[in-house]
């Protein structure tokens, strides 16, 4: 585990997935990750990368050849190095190697930085292609947030407020995980989504193409909670585990295959796209009080 530091906050990250595994504010004395229960769901914040969500079949086509990944790919089960470390920051590096070949045919260099600054924590996610060729990829977050937050308060006490009122269906999700081929109605002009587990019940929340760019988890019995700041993330999910304690805030550059794929990868919904020698970052911050 690693440990990075200022007067307000702390966090702690392992090299596994480069892993949030907790962020505390210290005045508050207030643990704001969910504590990863195996029993529940063991993780607290894994990385999406290089797909975000499920393929058809765990199958993708590219350059004339099939390639198997897993649900949200490796990154998350992959030993990262630590590139850089100081009291408030520290950046964690994945690169390509001949197990990742196999699966996922690009050379590439993935760092991922947590920065402190004040009372918030910056994550920012560094795609580099090392290689010749045009690299095909997806990147997303994925932190929980345990709910309920403080002592005395209840699930459905939360509610999560966007920061531009809203008309935005919810994608279903397939059995396999695929984006189905047809919305349903959830917010409708509205900015405000009240907590229950009941919403989880059919896996997550899907949206695309929000205007929203910040979420804010608020509370009338609390006055704690946090901003959840996300530009430059087309995909928004947010999930639970069937009846847990806790919440997924999860911006996508990247989304599950649709029902309906050809599963070429060049042609996934939600795909980016980096010619050599090119980078992408994306950064979401999170404010907690």
């Amino acid at each position: 585990m690693f440990t990075i530091e200022n007067q307000q906050i702390k966090a702690v990250i392992k090299a596994k997935g480069a892993e949030l595994t907790q962020l505390v504010h210290k005045e508050h004395q207030l643990d704001y990750m969910w504590a990863g229960d195996p029993a529940v769901w063991g993780k607290h914040s894994p990385v999406l990368f290089p797909i975000v969500g499920a393929l058809k079949n765990n199958t993708y086509f590219c350059n004339g050849q099939n390639y198997q990944l897993p649900r949200h790919g490796f990154a998350r089960d992959k030993q990262f190095a630590i590139e850089e470390q100081k009291a408030d920051t520290i950046t964690f590096l994945l690169r390509h190697d001949a197990e990742t070949l196999t699966v996922f045919p690009f050379p590439f260099e993935f760092r991922i930085r947590y920065t402190l600054v004040e009372n918030a924590l910056a994550v920012a996610y560094e795609v580099l292609n090392t290689g010749d060729n045009v690299m095909y990829f997806s990147v997303g977050a994925h932190p929980a947030f345990k709910i309920p937050l403080v002592p005395g308060t209840e699930y459905t006490d939360y509610y999560l407020q966007f920061n531009q009122t809203e008309t935005a269906p919810r994608w279903p999700i397939s059995p396999e995980g695929l984006i189905e081929s047809s919305p349903l109605p959830l917010l409708e002009n509205s900015n405000r989504l009240n907590l229950s587990k009941d919403l989880f019940q059919k896996d997550a929340l899907v949206f695309k193409g929000m205007s929203a760019t910040i979420v804010t988890l608020g509370s009338g019995k609390t006055d704690h909670g946090f901003r959840f700041d996300y530009p430059g993330f087309p995909f928004l999910g947010i999930w639970a585990a069937k009846n847990a304690d806790f919440v997924c805030i999860e911006p996508w550059c990247g989304i599950a295959d649709s029902v309906s794929t050809n599963q070429q990868l060049q042609d996934k919904e939600g795909i980016n796209k980096l010619e050599a020698s090119e980078s992408f970052t994306r950064t979401w911050t999170i404010t907690l009080y």
